[in-house]
């Protein structure tokens, strides 16, 4: 069972290089934000802090987050299967955590993807992104339209700019992502399981290079 890491700034594309792996291997795509997003559909307490944390742009905290992830990485599709983990870790202690979880199991992270790419792109990913209120689904209205304008191609539902995909919220993030989670590539560069992947390329062509870096083939 193998397990990777998706790291790199919001905007980079790690949601869309996830799916296209999946695509091709049955790795379990493991994305903390799809699971913070569902706590707050659920309306729980956990929900509500999690909404302020990402609606502020700031990092949901490390024990919450946690959490989840583990819970997660304990059911049996990800034990066949192995795991994709995408938005996590995003700190150095959460970057402990998951190897102390996957340790309790004999296991280790086996790479780490980091995606690149230019600040003014990554806002501009950032803040055309729209997410249909009814399953979910992520649109770009410059990289990948809805058919209908606001309207989701998979279910009709409507298309909705998330108050954590403003311009200013963007910008705050990257904030974060530097302060708090750019350590990560030095400390994962050191174990020597650290590959650099410029996402500002061809969709089909990031697929295929990092497969190759993951070793599946």
């Amino acid at each position: 069972m193998a397990f990777y890491v998706l790291l790199g700034p919001p905007g980079a594309g790690k949601g869309t290089l996830a799916e296209d792996i999946r695509k091709r291997f049955p790795l379990v795509h493991i994305s903390t934000g799809d699971m913070l997003r569902e706590e707050i559909k659920a309306k729980t307490d956990r929900g509500r802090q999690v909404k302020a944390a990402m609606d502020a742009g700031s990092l949901v905290p490390d024990e919450m987050v946690s959490a989840i992830v583990a819970a997660r990485i304990s059911k049996p599709d990800v034990a066949l299967n192995g795991g994709l983990l995408d938005g996590f870790p995003r700190t150095l202690k959460q970057a402990h955590i998951i190897d102390d979880l996957l340790r309790n199991d004999g296991l280790a992270l086996d790479q780490v993807l980091l995606l690149g790419a230019d600040t003014d792109q990554l806002i501009r990913r950032l803040t055309a992104r729209r997410t249909c209120m009814g399953c979910g689904r992520v649109f770009n209205i410059h990289s990948t339209p809805a058919a209908v304008s606001g309207i989701c191609d998979g279910c009709g539902g409507h298309l909705q700019q998330r108050d954590d995909d403003t311009e200013a919220t963007a910008i705050e993030r990257l904030r974060v992502y530097r302060q708090q989670t750019e350590p990560l590539v030095g400390f994962y560069e050191q174990r020597g399981i650290l590959t650099r992947l410029d996402t500002g390329r061809h969709r089909e062509a990031v697929a295929a290079d990092a497969c190759r870096a993951l070793g599946l083939t």
